[in-house]
């Protein structure tokens, strides 16, 4: 693992707002709270809401980068990527139409509707960030709709988790989820230049979780 890196912010890639489970949620008829709280006027943190859509790959990584983030005064720690509006704080508040906007664009690096705004935000974030920051990527490398975008700014203060290669979503969900237990953090590497296929290691031993570690 790099110590030397004085601020660690994370990037957390976005669910899929267009499934099963979002239709659940925008459904007129869905009376379960987290459906109430997006109809309010004050809606629904958004890390909240994709936990919801995603399961466990986004509670995995909503719990991991509020364990190992380390801030830079005055901005963020953890940022969601969205499919329209760029970076977002992960405690941002969503509502219904903030999620159905979402719904309209499959997120793909040459859509200037998702790519305009996330290169916009990461240029800002870039230029805020102090030296020796780092900028963790918890979502695949291995297409380009999210590294393309975002090296042209952090370039190889770019990383992500190397124990990640070889593992599909729900097996990364499960190895931050008991790292984030554990406090136990994982290596990084920089993501110019990474071999991001391997071989698949060995599945996790199931564990159970407090329902409150998010």
């Amino acid at each position: 693992m790099n110590h030397e890196a004085r601020h660690r912010i994370f990037l957390l890639s976005p669910a899929y707002a267009a499934g099963e489970r979002a239709r659940m949620i925008l459904s007129d008829r869905a009376e379960f709270e987290l459906a109430r709280k997006l109809r309010c006027k004050a809606g629904a943190p958004i890390a909240e809401v994709f936990t919801f859509l995603s399961g466990l790959y986004f509670r995995g990584k909503i719990a991991y980068a509020t364990a190992f983030a380390r801030p830079a005064p005055g901005i963020a720690s953890v940022f969601v990527i969205t499919p329209t509006r760029g970076l977002v704080d992960a405690e941002t508040r969503i509502r219904l139409d903030d999620l159905r906007e979402f719904a309209t664009v499959d997120i793909h690096n040459e859509d200037p509707r998702y790519r305009a705004p996330i290169e916009r935000d990461a240029r800002i974030l870039a230029n805020k960030l102090p030296p020796r920051s780092e900028i963790i990527l918890l979502g695949s490398i291995a297409t380009g709709k999210y590294v393309n975008v975002l090296l042209a700014s952090f370039g190889d203060r770019l990383r992500f988790p190397v124990d990640f290669v070889g593992r599909g979503d729900m097996s990364r969900g499960g190895l931050m989820l008991r790292c984030a237990a554990d406090r136990r953090e994982l290596p990084y590497i920089a993501v110019a230049g990474a071999i991001v296929n391997g071989k698949r290691p060995p599945k996790l031993a199931p564990r159970r979780y407090l329902a409150t570690l998010r």
